[in-house]
């Protein structure tokens, strides 16, 4: 019998294994809320319901060459964030002192709409280039971790869902 993940581990390899569903054309990210050790949504990031994907028509803020972290507006798809605090808005689930398992940190969007939900805790393993996130996540009450990347287990089951 191998050895059993940690909750921290166990949530970060799903919120990497969310990320698979992702149909964005730059980078793939994926979002598990959680409280008392339960999944209370998932989030990928990606294009509203039932309109075409990035992967399908292409990406306007990479056609235009505009940096990571800059110009949100004009891209189609939703970050994996929001998507997990709009599935828990649509099935009424509160999100109030939720934990955050992110594939990144979040961007200056998402930070505002978690510090207004009421999420308690974030814990990513990836940066995102947003310096007025970090500013205000660091303002809020909300407590933010870096998950140690070089895991073992989590490790092994990135190569696993990558092959």
């Amino acid at each position: 019998m191998g050895e059993r993940p940690s909750y921290d581990e166990y949530f970060m390899e799903m919120a990497h294994l969310v990320a698979k569903r992702s149909t964005c054309l730059r980078r793939n990210v994926g979002a598990i809320l959680v409280k008392d050790k339960h999944i209370l949504s998932t989030g990928y990031n990606g294009a509203p319901k039932g309109l075409k994907h990035c992967s399908e028509v292409g990406c306007l803020r990479k056609e235009l060459g505009i940096p990571s972290g800059e110009r949100h507006e004009i891209c189609r798809g939703l970050h994996a964030e929001q998507n997990a605090i709009i599935q828990a808005a649509v099935f009424g689930i509160s999100i109030k002192n939720s934990i955050l398992y992110c594939t990144n940190t979040p961007c200056v969007v998402c930070a505002k709409m978690l510090i207004n939900a009421g999420v308690k805790e974030i814990v990513y393993s990836g940066e995102y280039p947003d310096d007025l996130a970090k500013k205000m996540i660091s303002e809020s009450k909300i407590k933010i971790r870096n998950f140690d990347n070089n895991n073992t287990m989590l490790s092994k089951t990135k190569k696993l869902i990558k092959n």
